[in-house]
């Protein structure tokens, strides 16, 4: 890996202490079975018990009020990002050697790369995130929803939904936003498949080594993919870094767009996966709401806007203190991991009335924090809400008696902030 100040996942050597004057919490953990399987009555508790605590088992200092994490964001001088990828826990020996390997030198690019690096750099991904882009996208989009739709149609009924569209689809859109050709395409998703494992959970160390193994491939992969766009360019965003490189070489490095490609197919394609799956549970668990987009798609949007808060695929971040610094009164030594707990900002009562209901016509459903704030805002969340919108459109339109497979438990891969189902079991009238 590349020296320790800028590689792109960086491992911790050991789980800090709890700082002194913290109130101490030693049970609760985002990896307990309880918060895994339904999060956010526990984060309440959370909230109502205190704004901030160290979580023993996590390593964290926890907050959980609005107001707090917004102000982490928006002072990223105190708060780094610079751990926002790497492993929560320590990694194994075996694993850390398949990193250790010569080539695998990705650089900390884009949500883990601190001031003043990451404005210079973002001017030029946010530049490839144009609306001129994302309006190409749209019609593959809409095209391959309803050929997956189609597919569905013709085949078994129920059938399991991630398998048939929600995985397929988020992938094949960030593989084509990049360039990569679609003969690659599930090569690609094998490889991108474990990542949230290896950066948020805690596998084993025998789970860390296959992880890792992928991890070195897809580098490998994305260094080689990389050079022949260099040599010969198309239209899509990789070929605009590399343009944008060799017209300002000393804005962004050859290096920083082969790890901006690295990083990238996992933020597009995972959290969607999840953002769509968790848009159907919420509004097929709430048939007459399901039923008003079906009548009236002009909903749509400002519905997406309350899974994302009601529902997020993405329930927690992470930053880490870069000096002596005062958080919801305590004060925090530099050097202390920080857990910022969506889960129970987006449900917070003096924010959102009524915030355990889901309502599609709640107004102020978009001042949720599940995208981030200030300078690390979600560069993908515009692609992500379009992308679910277009699903849901052609959802409600072609499948209106789409429903869950009544009495299946739901279950979320064990990791600290990305949250949806592992297997969804949909049916519709035949």
């Amino acid at each position: 890996m590349t020296e320790r100040g800028n590689s792109y996942h960086q491992a911790p050597d050991a789980m800090i202490a709890a700082p002194s004057g913290c109130p101490v919490n030693h049970e609760w953990s985002p990896l307990n079975d309880d918060y895994l399987a339904e999060p956010y009555a526990i984060a309440n508790e959370l909230r109502e018990a205190g704004p901030i605590f160290f979580a023993e088992k996590l390593g964290y200092v926890v907050i959980t009020r609005m107001e707090d994490i917004v102000e982490v964001f928006m002072n990223p001088d105190i708060y780094a990002s610079t751990n926002v990828q790497n492993p929560v826990f320590p990694i194994g020996d075996a694993a850390a050697a398949v990193l250790a390997a010569p080539d695998f030198n990705p650089v900390a690019v884009m949500s883990n790369r601190p001031e003043p690096d990451h404005g210079r750099i973002r001017v030029h991904t946010r530049a490839g995130f144009n609306r001129r882009r994302i309006r190409t996208l749209e019609p593959y989009i809409t095209r391959r929803s309803h050929e997956l739709i189609d597919d569905m149609l013709a085949g078994a009924c129920p059938t399991e939904f991630i398998d048939a569209f929600a995985f397929p689809l988020p992938g094949e859109t960030v593989f084509r936003f990049i360039g990569f050709p679609e003969a690659d395409d599930e090569l690609l998703k094998n490889w991108c498949n474990d990542r949230k494992a290896f950066s948020w959970g805690r596998p084993t160390e025998q789970e860390q080594v296959e992880i890792a193994e992928k991890m070195l491939a897809y580098w490998r992969y994305c260094r080689d993919f990389t050079k022949a766009k260099f040599e010969k360019p198309g239209d899509d965003f990789a070929s605009e870094l590399l343009a944008a490189h060799r017209d300002t070489p000393d804005e962004i490095s050859y290096r920083e767009v082969e790890s901006v490609i690295y990083g990238l197919s996992f933020a597009g394609h995972e959290a969607v996966t999840n953002l769509i799956c968790n848009a159907l549970v919420s509004l097929l668990s709430h048939r007459d709401q399901w039923d008003q987009l079906a009548d009236d798609p002009s909903l749509i949007p400002n519905a997406v806007e309350e899974v994302v808060r009601f529902n997020s695929s993405q329930i927690s971040w992470r930053r880490v203190t870069t000096q002596a610094t005062t958080l919801a009164g305590v004060d925090i030594p530099a050097g202390t991991p920080v857990f910022m707990n969506f889960a129970s900002a987006n449900r917070q009562p003096d924010i959102f009335e009524q915030p355990d209901e889901f309502d599609i016509h709640r107004s102020n459903a978009a001042h949720n924090i599940s995208f981030g704030k200030g300078i690390h805002f979600c560069l993908g969340a515009q692609l992500a809400k379009i992308e679910t919108r277009l699903v849901l459109e052609a959802l409600v339109d072609r499948i209106p008696s789409l429903r869950l497979v009544e009495d299946q438990q739901l279950w979320s891969s064990p990791n600290i902030t990305f949250r949806g189902p592992e297997q969804l079991l949909v049916e519709w009238d035949k």
